[in-house]
């Protein structure tokens, strides 16, 4: 899992994330130089890759040692690799990665860190850590970050997804939200009961389960699963979101897969994979087949919460390939049970309708919410900052608030809504709300309603119920 408060800058342009100096006291130029010199003895698996999109991105370059082979495959796999035998000749890595793991250990007590130095014309990032999250990821989303900071677009934290209902209408749904708030979720099917049926909850108190019966799902078409990048060339000006997969690959979390069968889809997808697959907190043996819902243990008991696949986009059925333009903007927040004797925040509907304002100061807050399960040592609300992407932005937090307002007011056509997880009042749901609401959105043709169908919240920031 990511560390909290797991990035540093090393740079002196403008930030207000913490900088390394002021963490530990000292520059960090000689920790640079010792880096450089340890990667000097080691063996080394060096290659090229685009951070991003051809021509809306950067050339990019990382430098790992041989031993840290599964970080860089998962680095291959999520960012892409380029045979360096066909570089161009102009090709100018603008960020370069550097992997130097055992860092950790001996100048940060063990915690897992990512530094950033964003020297002039480079981006460089040391990854002082193994694991795939905070780097080879979102390592490369903070440098997207920067990027479209200067030129003034957003990548942003989201799946995509375009519904195909039963009678041919199509409905393209964008789905925002800290880690936890179901962007992986959004591109499943919804799951359903051996009979057939959907369980929309049961409910903590009584037991009491509820169903629904949907004859036919939409049919999904994956567009991006974790970042898109909103470039200001995609646009058609007609109002609406354009974006692109940000990705190679996908960071898939797979806690809620408990048992065979839940997700007969993605079980198929990995089980029979038609490219190499990394599995990560998943209880594997060599040469044996990788089950996804087999999660390890952190101790006897405890299963790990943060089980993950990186799975090639290319290897995923019916992926959507090239730029979509978003009807909707939904924003995932989980939610912890709430009852009549344990009041909680657990007071959102099955979804709410918000207006632009509203929409822009909940991407403000991106609250964490209840049982997070990619943060460690974390109780509560809490806030992951401005577009649920701030944990890995290098910048200012006002330059990325504007960014994201500036996004919403470009873009007059989108819908908004709030979608809970986990739970609803006293009901525990899962992820069944905003599986709900994608198939009633698509049928609908969008987010749209009648003032007899919809009321104010009697909480104002959550705009409109049903």
């Amino acid at each position: 899992r990511r560390d909290p408060d797991c990035m540093v800058i090393a740079d002196e342009l403008p930030t207000d994330k913490p900088r390394f100096e002021e963490r530990y006291g000292e520059s960090f130029e000689p920790l640079r130089a010792e880096t450089f010199a340890w990667l000097k003895t080691q063996e080394l698996a060096l290659f090229p890759f685009i951070a991003g999109v051809q021509g809306m991105g950067m050339d990019a370059l990382v430098v790992a040692p041989a031993n840290a082979g599964f970080f860089a495959l998962g680095l291959a796999l999520l960012q892409g690799i380029m045979d360096e035998k066909a570089l161009s000749p102009d090709f100018d890595p603008k960020a370069v990665i550097f992997v130097a793991p055992p860092f950790r250990h001996t100048h940060f007590k063990g915690k897992q860190m990512v530094v950033h130095n964003r020297r002039p014309g480079r981006h460089e990032l040391f990854s002082y850590n193994l694991y795939p999250g905070p780097s080879a990821k979102k390592g490369i989303y903070g440098v997207l970050l920067a990027l479209g900071e200067r030129e003034h677009w957003l990548t942003a934290h989201c799946a995509t997804v375009q519904v195909i209902t039963p009678y041919a209408t199509k409905l393209c749904i964008m789905h925002e939200g800290a880690s936890g708030g179901g962007k992986s979720e959004i591109l499943e099917q919804v799951h359903r009961q051996r009979d057939g049926a959907l369980l929309l909850g049961t409910n903590v108190l009584s037991g009491e389960r509820r169903t629904l019966v949907l004859p036919h799902n939409c049919e999904l078409r994956a567009v991006t699963d974790d970042m898109a990048l909103c470039h200001p060339s995609l646009g058609k000006n007609d109002g609406r979101l354009a974006l692109i997969d940000a990705e190679q690959g996908w960071f898939v979390r797979v806690n809620h897969i408990t048992r065979y069968g839940t997700d007969p889809n993605l079980e198929k997808m990995t089980i029979h994979p038609t490219e190499p697959m990394l599995f990560l907190n998943i209880d594997a043996h060599p040469d044996g087949t990788a089950l996804i819902w087999e999660h390890i243990e952190d101790e006897p008991g405890k299963r790990c919460p943060n089980p993950r696949v990186v799975i090639p986009r290319k290897a995923v059925p019916g992926v959507y390939k090239g730029a979509v333009s978003v009807d909707v903007r939904s924003f995932g927040v989980r939610c912890p049970p709430n009852t009549m004797e344990q009041p909680t925040y657990g007071i959102v509907g099955l979804f709410h309708l918000l207006p632009p304002a509203l929409a822009w100061l909940w991407r403000l807050v991106a609250p964490r919410g209840h049982a997070n399960p990619s943060i460690v040592a974390t109780e509560g609300m809490s806030s992951e900052g401005v577009g649920s992407y701030w944990p890995f932005a290098t910048g200012r937090m006002v330059d990325q608030a504007n960014l994201l307002l500036d996004q919403i007011v470009a873009t007059p056509r989108m819908k908004y809504i709030l979608c809970p997880n986990q739970h609803v009042g006293a009901w525990e749901t899962g992820f069944i709300p905003q599986w709900i609401a994608r198939e009633d959105l698509a049928r609908r043709g969008g987010a749209h309603f009648s003032q007899e169908q919809v009321t104010p919240s009697r909480c104002p920031l959550l705009g409109f119920a049903m």
